[in-house]
């Protein structure tokens, strides 16, 4: 059965997928690309991806750099889909999506070259990023790699938290760049390379870079003619814009200290 989205309530990522928006990440394919330049995977090294949906990326890292890639994943049905879209793929030797949750990293015993994260640290208090930082040290490899993916503060934290978590509707918790050091420290990870620049998720040029033309004109289209999803896209897009001096991204690779 499928479940209708309530566009009023949904969280921003739901409701921008429900636009068509494949990208969900604020400084779009150009800010990945640099985690990976900076990675330099060799083949048969392995990746370790949270919170990796329906297998997707896990897939096209897989298939570009033939590494082995394990995805962990908290909602059954997308696990199921990922399987699928695995299998499809041929990669069920390269391959794995598990069903788990990312607080408890723990139960993974395997240790891997990198661990991924991209647009999910963010969306956590200070003590769960705290706990999943911890988790994340404990699956790396001597000398491997966290490569992260996430939304920056720059001045004014408390109005930008604020003014995100009424247009989002997810409680956001973006970090200064001394703070992404400091949470990485504390879980015993050092910050080796780092890249900031601006929050470009509804910018209308990233989302041409990240989405192509045509899928841009879908998104549009859709917006448009659907008055609910045009109201929440609208309001997060105006909210993007008046922090646009406050907001950003920031990409880094980690290792243990």
């Amino acid at each position: 059965m499928t479940t209708t989205l309530n566009f009023a309530t949904a969280p921003g990522h739901q409701v921008l997928a429900a636009a068509g928006k494949k990208i969900l990440r604020p400084g779009g394919k150009a800010a990945t690309e640099q985690l990976f330049t900076w990675a330099n995977f060799q083949p048969g090294e392995t990746v370790l991806e949270l919170a990796a949906s329906f297998g997707k990326s896990a897939i096209a890292i897989a298939q570009r750099f033939n590494v082995s890639v394990v995805g962990i994943e908290k909602n059954p049905d997308s696990v199921a889909k990922a399987k699928e879209n695995i299998k499809a793929a041929g990669l069920s030797d390269r391959v794995t999506i598990i069903e788990g949750d990312i607080f408890q990293l723990d139960k993974i015993t395997d240790k891997f070259d990198y661990v991924l994260a991209e647009a999910i640290l963010t969306m956590q208090s200070d003590a769960a990023k705290a706990k999943i930082l911890s988790g994340i040290k404990d699956c790396l490899k001597p000398g491997g790699k966290f490569l992260s993916h996430e939304m920056l503060v720059r001045d004014n934290k408390t109005e930008v938290r604020q003014s995100l978590s009424r247009s989002i509707r997810v409680n956001a918790n973006p970090l200064t760049v001394s703070e992404w050091s400091t949470a990485c420290k504390d879980a015993g990870l050092t910050i080796q390379q780092q890249q900031t620049g601006k929050m470009g998720l509804l910018d209308l040029s990233q989302m041409i870079r990240d989405e192509g033309l045509l899928g841009t004109v879908k998104i549009i289209s859709n917006v448009l003619t659907k008055p609910n999803l045009r109201h929440r896209v609208l309001q997060m897009r105006r909210s993007f814009q008046q922090q646009g001096k406050n907001i950003g991204y920031i990409v880094f690779t980690s290792s243990i200290t």
